[in-house]
């Protein structure tokens, strides 16, 4: 996906603690890296997470995760982790995800939400604002907007 594509950006430094022996990022860190970028996400349009979503008793919970590995990350890359909504339903919310190092393209992902009751997790319109919010911010509209 073309990087214009993302309004959203964000950097992150890969830490030590980050590298497995091979030198490279541990490949579970993406996901660590794909999730401070959601919630990066949420604060840009002004739904900082969890509390953003308190007011309509709601709450979001992971159904799916997918990574595509490209190319490794190594120890102090600055990278660039880019979050966009791919698509909204109803009760759920699809999280386009990627990492980049400079001009080279390392990881894909796609993260699934569903809206949830804060109360008895159970499935329930994503609220409003949040929707019209995410419409309105994006370069290009999600798929069921």
């Amino acid at each position: 996906m073309p990087r214009q594509d993302f309004r959203f950006s964000m950097p992150l430094r890969v830490r030590w603690a980050e590298v497995d022996p091979q030198g490279v990022v541990f490949n579970g860190n993406y996901l660590t890296y794909f999730d401070v970028g959601m919630t990066e996400y949420f604060r840009e349009l002004g739904f900082p997470y969890p509390d953003g979503l308190a007011p309509f008793e709601s709450d979001l919970y992971v159904v799916r995760s997918v990574i595509d590995y490209h190319r490794p990350a190594a120890y102090d890359d600055e990278l660039d982790v880019m979050v966009r909504t791919g698509r909204l339903g109803r009760t759920s919310l699809q999280l386009l995800a990627e990492i980049h190092r400079g001009d080279d393209h390392l990881i894909s992902g796609e993260l699934v939400y569903v809206n949830t009751d804060l109360h008895d997790v159970t499935s329930k319109p994503i609220p409003q604002p949040l929707r019209e919010r995410i419409v309105g911010y994006e370069a290009t509209p999600p798929a069921g907007a």
